[in-house]
């Protein structure tokens, strides 16, 4: 998932610069303008390894896409069971998209449980292959099947195609020194070169990231290979597959540019190192691992070459603290976790709030409550993240719609803490962190500037004419307070997490100070300077469709084909959440409803109602998977009409 391409406006005649397209002999060719596949099989079954391998090919290619990673908490699920299942879905067009897509067109099942938990999300006359090897009485009885659905007629409504996908494996390995239970783990690869056959992908990537993956063994690589290339050819030859589909590149999709395929984590960590150097502050990262935050660790682990810190703690709080100490030491500083995280993390973000320090708190929303669903996406800690701390103590908020979205929220972020000295927190989820789409790499030209003063001296003068430094003294438009790095001379202060006089710092019990540092602290967040709320709206809508984070794309999925049957709607989504768009209030007052998707029970639309007094109508969801874009355009659709 890290090959750079140029522009696909550069190859809009369907061919992938540098490399010819394999022929396809005499079989039928169709062209397609988008397709949902899904592989799905055990979590030892390498399914996610293989949708990245086939995500990464179609981003080469050209094609718009976007995915949906789904796969068990534990580290290895029980076999075989439908608690064990782990899929990964790709919708890939010719065309822009915004999701993963409602249903798959082809289902890749490697055993019986793979199929159960699958097949309900399918369209009739949808493709189904399955590794028939694994359809034996024992492992039909585990997931239910009493006979056989591969002869009992349940699937007639489908495209079927039965392939021994374990038993071509190993007769395609039998040349290498490999046992019976080595070989049939290439499986998967086999599954991932007929499926290149059958869409036409190119190949040369996934043979060069296998000899990479596997560089320390190079038999293995060979094998797999090998395997790769067995269900290239099975494609070819066999009869069963008679037909194959060509999706050409999304040439209208993008601006030009260089792009890359990009997962929300990897986008974000980027993100943060882009601002640490706009900042031309080191980055420091205080973290405890944490799924589904800890792909940012361990990514941003592998760039000391630009100045970048990582720490992982032995606990959550750990991993805040030091984080805070490093902005006290003059850092751009950063904490990553996830719901149950931030919850042992609240105390030190309050302290933060007290210090008035630039600390970003970085929060991959999981199913909750407690360790709840950890690989599974909700949108239920907005809540936690205004009010989830004792006293007042305000945090501007801001959240990504897109996996690619990740990186610039995690610039604006950045850009929040350091001029209005204030932890920020970023609200992504389970599934921009592991979903992926195309994001084009910036130019340096286009990213924020970012650099920040220094306290230097003295900043205040008392009545008999000395000059001191005040600590607490504010910038009247931000009303921030001076960063004073430590060891600076003169620029000695008290810190702690007892309240501070106004100006100087000192401790404080007095209870009209105590008032005042209150508002103030308030009214800093409340004075952030955040974009006006724009508002895709047709003309004369009455109904208003009002987003945050990942319900971007089916929102706006949804959307798109109500208007496309002739509905008048309105769609905004909410990047600052704290404080909101100065706008919103104005905004919300032009429509007669106002509905709020939220992948929890009505978080914002509780803010929404209380802040504005404008019946806010929820539609929530927390089954720990996204919305569907159908699913959604017809509530949408029931709420114009009511």
């Amino acid at each position: 998932m890290t090959s750079q391409v140029s522009s696909p406006a550069e190859q809009a005649d369907g061919t992938v610069v540098g490399e010819q397209r394999k022929p396809v002999g005499a079989k039928d060719v169709r062209r397609l303008d988008r397709v949902i596949i899904r592989f799905a099989g055990d979590s030892g079954d390498g399914m996610q390894l293989t949708g990245d391998r086939f995500t990464s090919e179609t981003a080469s290619f050209g094609n718009d896409l976007s995915t949906l990673p789904n796969f068990p908490a534990e580290i290895r699920a029980p076999a075989g069971t439908l608690p064990g299942v782990s899929s990964f879905q790709l919708h890939f067009a010719d065309h822009d998209i915004l999701t993963p897509g409602d249903a798959p067109d082809v289902l890749v099942a490697m055993n019986p449980a793979a199929l159960k938990a699958n097949v309900a999300d399918l369209p009739r006359g949808a493709e189904i292959i399955v590794n028939t090897d694994e359809f034996t009485k024992r492992a039909m009885q585990k997931v239910g099947y009493e006979t056989s659905p591969l002869e009992d007629g349940s699937l007639d409504g489908y495209s079927v195609h039965p392939v021994p996908l374990t038993t071509l494996t190993v007769e395609a390995l039998g040349d290498f020194d490999l046992s019976r239970k080595e070989a049939e783990r290439s499986k998967n690869m086999f599954a991932l070169g007929l499926l290149s056959w059958m869409y036409h992908r190119p190949t040369e990537g996934t043979e060069k990231f296998l000899r990479t993956k596997f560089a320390k063994k190079p038999d293995i690589a060979e094998a797999n290979i090998a395997a790769y290339r067995a269900g290239w050819n099975f494609g070819e030859t066999t009869e069963d597959f008679a037909v194959s589909y060509e999706v050409a590149p999304a040439a209208q999709a993008f601006p030009p540019g260089v792009y890359r395929n990009i997962s929300g984590n990897l986008a974000l960590a980027y993100g943060l190192i882009a601002a640490s150097r706009q900042a031309d502050l080191p980055l420091f990262l205080g973290s405890y691992p944490i799924t589904p935050a800890s792909d940012i660790l361990h990514e941003l682990s592998k760039h000391k070459n630009f100045g970048v810190r990582t720490f992982q703690a032995e606990d959550e709080i750990a991993g805040i603290g030091a984080a805070l100490g490093a902005a006290f030491g003059g850092s751009l500083a950063v904490t990553t976790t996830s719901g149950p995280g931030v919850a042992l993390k609240s105390e030190t973000i309050g302290l933060a709030v007290s210090l008035e320090l630039p600390l970003l708190v970085v929060d991959i929303q999981r199913g909750g409550p407690s360790t709840g669903l950890p690989t599974k996406t909700e949108q239920a800690d907005l809540l936690q993240a205004m009010y989830g701390r004792n006293g007042e103590a305000p945090v501007p908020v801001v959240a990504p719609r897109t996996p690619a979205d990740c990186f610039d929220a995690a610039l604006e972020a950045a850009r929040i803490a350091l001029v209005y000295r204030t932890p920020v927190f970023l609200l992504s989820d389970g599934y921009l962190a592991n979903g992926s789409e195309p994001w084009r790499i910036p130019e340096l030209d286009e990213l924020p500037h970012l650099r920040v003063q220094f306290a230097q001296g003295p900043n205040h003068t008392l009545d008999d004419g000395t000059e001191v430094f005040r600590p607490y003294k504010r910038d009247p438009q931000t009303l921030a307070r001076p960063w004073a790095v430590p060891g600076t001379p003169g620029l000695e202060h008290r810190i702690g997490g007892i309240e501070k006089q106004d100006g100087t710092g000192n401790i404080s019990y007095d209870p009209a100070n105590h008032d005042f540092m209150v508002r103030t602290r308030q009214a800093k967040v409340d004075g952030i300077d955040v974009p006006d709320l724009e508002v895709d709206d047709p003309g004369g809508a009455r109904t208003l469709v009002l987003g945050w984070g990942s319900t971007y794309g089916p929102i706006t999925a949804a959307v798109r084909r109500l208007r496309a049957a002739g509905e008048s709607i309105a769609q905004a989504h909410l990047r600052h959440l704290n404080p909101f768009p100065h706008n919103l209030g104005e905004i919300l007052k032009r429509y007669d409803k106002v509905v709020v998707p939220e992948m929890n029970l009505g978080q914002l639309a509780t803010l929404i109602r209380a802040e504005y007094l404008v019946d806010a109508r929820s539609y929530n969801q927390v089954n720990g998977m996204p919305f569907k874009a159908e699913q959604l355009a017809t509530a949408l659709k029931e709420a114009i009409d009511v």
